[in-house]
């Protein structure tokens, strides 16, 4: 079997039933937004992004899906390849709610059914969609976040004051705020 797409040094294992090979997001930074919602992808996200979904022509950019995240106060970003996980892994849980009536809950599918696929060129830049970007409350910054299957897209100050976020993760928002000058 022939070696697929790398990360860490590492051959990735295949999704679920082998069908394609995805790269696992890992890294963050931040993203500065404009008035008209457009932001980029910070560069280690980004280049995963890309041999996630390449553009069909070969030509620099490609695809990704921007969706309201179903728990946390944040978005999820992900490959249009992430699609069909996703939704086997709603099909399991919403299996899992069946009552004694037979019935599912439907707000398993409605929350992660909610992403809108948009654009995003060589330099990794695409124009947030207006209602996840209302719904997170993102305005002129965006911390990006890897979490191996999808990227987290939070507001700084949001992810900050939002319990139980991991340490590394706040840490690093922090960060990135101090590299670019912006007060927490």
């Amino acid at each position: 079997m022939g070696r697929g797409p790398k990360a860490m040094g590492r051959a990735l294992p295949r999704c679920e039933g082998g069908v394609s090979e995805r790269r696992l997001y890992q890294g963050g930074g931040l993203g500065l937004v404009d008035d008209k919602g457009r932001v980029a992808i910070p560069n280690a996200l980004r280049s995963i992004l890309a041999e996630n979904a390449p553009r069909p022509d070969g030509k620099d950019g490609g695809t990704i899906i921007v969706a309201v995240h179903e728990d946390q106060p944040c978005l999820m970003a992900y490959d249009p390849a992430y699609l069909s996980e996703l939704k086997l892994e709603l099909d399991r849980r919403a299996e899992l709610s069946r009552g004694a009536d037979g019935k599912v809950d439907p707000n398993i599918k409605r929350g992660g059914a909610n992403g809108e696929a948009v654009p995003f060129d060589g330099s990794g830049r695409f124009i947030m969609p207006g209602f996840p970007r209302f719904h997170a409350g993102i305005a002129q910054n965006a911390f990006f976040w890897g979490t191996f299957d999808y990227i987290e897209i939070w507001d700084p100050a949001t992810l900050l004051a939002t319990p139980g976020v991991a340490p590394a993760m706040v840490s690093a928002c922090r960060y990135h705020c101090q590299e670019k000058g912006i007060a927490l």
